[in-house]
């Protein structure tokens, strides 16, 4: 593919490349800059695209490439707190627009889920990828993501219990 036409579809991936910046890192900032970083990588990295895969998860996984390599730079080994020792959520007060509450509640609890998998239950959830894609990009086996997606539905499931928000429903 020649840089021009890249370009035009490199453009066009921005607002998937944020969205899914955004759920990694909270911030919507720090999320621009991740995507600025992506954009630049993958202009310079462009001769490496396979033009028979979808553009889209080249660039996911360049993103959480990215993502990863500053969060193990920050975190220089950190602590990992298991969900259960995580401050529980203040009451919240009903406001008027019960939609925007839902949004913002879910948003807090994904934020509150560990990294691997908040970043599958975006891939799958919300971009709609299939579990091999989400494995090709996280690079992980697809019983991995499978597994992941499982408990990140599970973790939100439980946080959204806690603010008595019943959003998610349980399907058999």
């Amino acid at each position: 593919m020649s840089t021009a036409p890249f370009q035009k579809h490199l453009l066009a991936e921005l607002p998937y490349l944020r969205r899914f910046a955004r759920a990694l890192c909270g911030d919507a900032a720090l999320a621009d800059d991740l995507v600025q970083d992506c954009v630049e990588r993958a202009l310079i990295k462009q001769h490496l695209y396979d033009a028979s895969r979808p553009l889209r998860a080249w660039l996911y996984a360049i993103l959480r490439n990215i993502h990863v390599s500053q969060w193990r730079k920050a975190s220089l080994g950190g602590v990992q707190k298991p969900l259960e020792d995580m401050e529980k959520f203040e009451g919240a007060v009903a406001p008027e627009q019960e939609q925007n509450l839902s949004v913002a509640t879910i948003t807090q609890a994904l934020d509150m889920l560990p990294l691997q998998q908040r970043e599958v239950l975006v891939l799958v959830a919300l971009e709609e990828l299939s579990y091999k894609e989400a494995a090709d990009i996280t690079g992980v086996p697809i019983g991995t993501v499978m597994s992941r997606l499982s408990r990140a539905r599970e973790s939100l499931r439980i946080l959204l219990d806690q603010r008595g928000i019943t959003v998610l429903r349980v399907v058999k």
